[in-house]
């Protein structure tokens, strides 16, 4: 007996939708998008082009038209600490590097084209000293790449703001180390967990574009701590878990941005925390002595002048911190552009200012060891990578 006509046409329904089925990529599995479906519209945790190129899996290949731009193109706007082709280093070879990822090429970045796409807006970074480098580095690049347009400078604290008049672009830099608040209280500095003051609110939702950082204040221990008594739900801590303290202030940043922002209007970025190169045995477990282009002795990056070669760095600090970071954001239903940059940077132990700070006298540079900057960065140098692949995620 032949099948009923509906039979058929089902029978070909289904046939065709497992054959299409069959077509289509497989995605990797991911536990949040699982339970959350909107992640899968709505987050981007590591931006893309439209290539579908990942940026931040490459390596380092030397190019002769680096560096981007000179000290003296920056409009007085380097911090001394970061400024080290003046204040002495001696090579200049770690400002020959460009980072390649494997399967694309990022645009080169273009000062007129930025001012062009941001023109009557403002873009702001949020964080500590590693975001102020980076705000440096972007001011630098735009003002060589358009050096003949009207600017103004206002350098105050928590917000620094550098203009370009005849755009109407403001390119702004907000301390805020933890991006919780601290506040002093009968002298002693307490760390809120739970709190973001109506200020850095309000400061915060006038910009355009967001960029924010956190990270290496929450680890400092004896000295260079930066709060006495952390404080969330009512109850004071005179410490507690920093992982834990992290997640903490980071999910009262994540529900700030929930309350306030309206990603039809406001562009977020967060990146991953900057390593240091305190340790050379990091980089000396598989790059012997004979090899390294370290001064003899030296405990940390003082006389590194080229990257560590290849495409992964055997030992990357803050791992922990970006797994709290990466949680945290994969939780938020905002669109947030995960910029993924420690481990190219981590790959650049060459790039620190180490004793070429202008802020270091002359018995500091003396001692090395005990002296070096291995936190920031040089400008020119690393922080203008973070920005060509801000400006990349950005125009795609």
């Amino acid at each position: 007996m032949a099948a009923p006509p509906c039979i058929i046409v089902l029978t070909l329904f289904l046939l065709q939708l497992a054959t299409s089925a069959l077509s289509l990529p497989l995605l990797p599995h991911h536990n949040n998008i699982t339970r959350h479906s909107h992640f899968a519209k709505n987050h981007r945790p590591r931006p893309q082009n439209r290539s579908g190129c990942s940026l931040f899996e490459g390596a380092w290949v030397r190019d002769e038209t680096y560096p981007l731009y000179r000290p003296s193109d920056c409009g007085g706007v380097i911090d001394r600490e970061f400024d080290c082709q003046t204040y002495g280093r001696p090579d200049s070879d770690y400002l020959k590097f460009r980072w390649q990822p494997f399967s694309c090429r990022i645009p080169r970045f273009n000062g007129v084209k930025f001012l062009s796409e941001m023109r009557g807006k403002t873009v702001m970074f949020v964080g500590d000293s590693l975001g102020r480098n980076q705000w440096e580095s972007l001011i630098c690049m735009i003002t060589a790449s358009a050096p003949s347009i009207h600017t103004q400078f206002i350098n105050k604290d928590p917000l620094s703001t550098f203009k370009f008049l005849d755009y109407g672009v403001k390119v702004s830099f907000y301390r805020a180390p933890y991006l919780v608040d601290i506040e002093e209280e009968q002298g002693r500095r307490i760390l809120k967990l739970d709190k973001i003051s109506g200020y850095a609110s309000a400061t915060w939702r006038s910009a355009d574009v967001l960029l924010f950082n956190t990270g290496h204040w929450w680890i400092h221990r004896g000295s260079l701590r930066g709060w006495d008594k952390m404080e969330t739900g009512g109850i004071s801590y005179g410490d507690m878990d920093r992982l834990e303290a992290l997640g903490k202030g980071l999910r009262t940043w994540a529900d700030w941005a929930h309350r306030h922002i309206d990603p039809t209007l406001t562009r977020l970025f967060f990146f991953s925390v900057s390593p240091t190169h305190y340790n050379p045995s990091e980089w000396m477990s598989r790059q012997k002595a004979a090899t390294t282009t370290a001064a003899p002795g030296t405990k940390n990056c003082y006389g590194e002048t080229v990257p560590f070669s290849g495409a992964t760095y055997p030992a990357t600090s803050y791992l922990d911190q970006n797994r709290v970071i990466d949680q945290v954001i994969q939780q938020m239903k905002l669109p947030v552009f995960l910029m993924d940059i420690s481990m190219l940077s981590a790959l650049r132990k060459d790039g620190h200012p180490s004793i070429y700070g202008g802020d270091l006298s002359p018995s500091q540079r003396k001692n090395p060891d005990r002296s070096s900057d291995c936190s920031h960065w040089c400008l020119p140098g690393l922080p203008d990578t973070w920005n060509q692949l801000f400006y990349a995620a950005l125009l795609s």
